[in-house]
This record gives structure tokens, sequence and C-alpha cells, in this order.
């Protein structure tokens, strides 16, 4: 007996997120907004200033806006409903977008290493008031832009991502005006390259965090926090449940969580009653709502002329046993 479970809300046509997935574009293009207007004027500061830190500032910060408008574009191609081939729709459209900026990140900070590597050997002469007026701005100009993208849905890992990636470019104003300061105070122009370093160092970070969590979900690996076996587990500590295998959980986009598995009853069991069991304690344990149990006795047809241990052509992961778990 094969079961299918949603949870609150869940369905097979869609799901009413007009509104929520509304007031998300509103704070992203408001951001995207901010960020766009000061970058724009950063980049004109930072060639009349000759600075590295705040040239790489406006770069880290077009990253940001290439993550804000393919945030803005995966939200509108995930909301697409599922048609032909796509039986998902299009949900993954923000995983994408999170290796595209994840790469993009990694690729900018090479490129901005280098430069700064180079003005540090060599470095130029730097503007440091004009340079500490405009990281300062730019300061309060990032305060805004996450306090704009704090308001949307930052479950969603491109939204998480982009983010991210403001708070990173907060932090880099903080060293880019400690910079400045230093030039100011000190005429240690390799000041500015140093700052330009530690931009470099906070994009790489951000990319590979972006790539990595990304490409967990590409690879239909478990969500972070949720240990497979544990579940298996837990899942056969039921008394009737006798054995589960063919046991999956992945995330079909970030946030939902899905999970399949194969359970046998023991003779005599209720399968309806275990399946029932099962979905409620992975919905209240686990929080995924989004299951696919077949539910078996033990001794139907479908497992009879089977030795132990078979139950595939092909074997997929461990394979949970009451006996194992001492009941």
């Amino acid at each position: 007996m094969g079961a299918h479970a949603h949870g609150p809300g869940e369905g097979h046509g869609g799901h009413t997120h007009g509104v929520a997935e509304n007031a998300d574009r509103r704070w992203l293009t408001l951001a995207l907004a901010l960020i766009s207007g000061f970058m724009a004027v950063e980049v004109i500061v930072g060639i009349v200033a000759s600075s590295v830190a705040l040239l790489s500032d406006a770069a880290h910060m077009l990253t940001d806006a290439a993550s804000i408008v393919l945030a803005l574009i995966a939200i509108r191609l995930s909301a697409r409903p599922a048609r032909g081939g796509y039986t998902y729709g299009l949900k993954r459209s923000e995983i994408l977008s999170a290796q595209a900026n994840g790469l993009s990140l990694l690729l900018l900070g090479a490129y901005l290493g280098y430069e700064s590597v180079g003005r540090l050997i060599d470095p130029p002469e730097v503007t440091g008031g004009l340079v500490l007026a405009t990281a300062l701005a730019g300061v309060v100009v990032n305060l805004a832009a996450a306090w704009c993208m704090s308001k949307a849905n930052r479950s969603s890992l491109n939204v998480e991502g982009a983010f991210q990636h403001v708070l990173n470019d907060l932090y880099a104003f903080i060293a880019t005006a400690i910079a400045g300061l230093v030039v100011v105070v000190t005429g240690f122009a390799r000041a500015d390259a140093i700052a330009g370093l530690l931009v470099v160092l906070l994009m790489i970070k951000a990319g590979v965090e972006l790539l990595r969590a990304s490409g967990r979900v590409l690879l239909e690996a478990a969500p972070a926090g949720v240990e497979p076996d544990e579940v298996g587990g837990r899942l056969v500590a039921h008394e009737q449940v006798a054995e589960v295998h063919d046991l999956h959980v992945w995330q079909i986009t970030s946030g939902e969580v899905s999970l399949s598995a194969h359970v046998l009853v023991a003779a005599g069991g209720d399968c309806h009653a275990v399946r029932e069991d099962l979905e409620a304690v992975l919905s209240g344990e686990y929080g995924i709502t989004h299951t696919t149990l077949q539910v078996d006795h033990l001794d139907e047809p479908a497992e009879q002329g089977r030795s132990e241990g078979e139950h595939c052509p092909t074997a997929h992961g461990p394979v949970h046993r009451a006996a194992s778990y001492g009941h």
C-alpha cells in the first residue's frame, strides 16, 4: 500500500503563496535600488580616488545586485505550476541562481585578489578622506539594504545568499572605512590594498558556502541537520514496523524536504494506521511533510521469494530492522 502526503497548505496543483511572493519582490526591488544607486557612486569615487578597496566593494555590490536580480527571476519562475515533464515546476531555478552567484563570487574574488596583491606590492596614491567618507556612506546604505532583505523570505537559498552578500559588503565597508582612516592619519597607502584583500576573503567565503549549500540540493543529499540513519531508526522503532528500506531524504528546493521509503509491517499490523503514525512522526519531529511511504505486510506476495535483505534489483541504502533497535 503506497501513500503520498502533503503538509498543511500543500497540494499537487499549486500553492497559495502569491501574497508572500509579491511582498518578497517589493523588498528585494527596494534593496536592489539602494545597492545599484550607491554602486554607481562608488565606482565613480573609486576611480577618482584610485582606491582598489572601493572598486572591489563596488564589484562585490555588482554581484549583490546580480544575486538580487536572479532571486527575483527565480521567485517568478518557481511560482510556475508543474507541467509536462517538469513535475516539480521550476522550483530549482533558485538553486541554479545560487550556483551562479557562488561561482561569480569566486571568480571575481580571484581577480580582485590579484589586483589587490599588485597594489600591495606597488601602492598608488590613495585619497584617504574620500575613501573614508564613501565607505561610511556605504555602511548606511548596506544597513538599509540588509534590513529590506531581512523582511523577505530568507528560507529561500538564493534570497539568503543575496542577504549574506549584503552583510559581507557591510563588513567590507567597515574594513574600507578603517583603511581610509589609516591613510588619512598615517599616510600608509597599503592599508587600502589590505582592506581589498579582506573583502576578497569575505567574497570567497560567501561563494564557497553558496556552492556547497546549493550543491547539496542538486546532488539530492539529505538536508543539513537531517540524518537519514537516525530517521530510519526512528521509523522502525514503531511497534508494528518490522523493517524500513529504500529510505531517501532530499530537498526539492530550499525549505521543501521530501522523503520516500518502503515500510514493512509485521503480520497482522494495520498498514493504514502505521502510515498515519509514521507521517505524524516525520512531520512533528523532523518537519518533513512531503512524504511518500509504501507500506506492505512482511508476508505479502510482493515480499515472498526474496532472500533476506533483498528488496530491489539494486541497493538503495541501508536496511533498518526492528531487531537491530531492540524490539
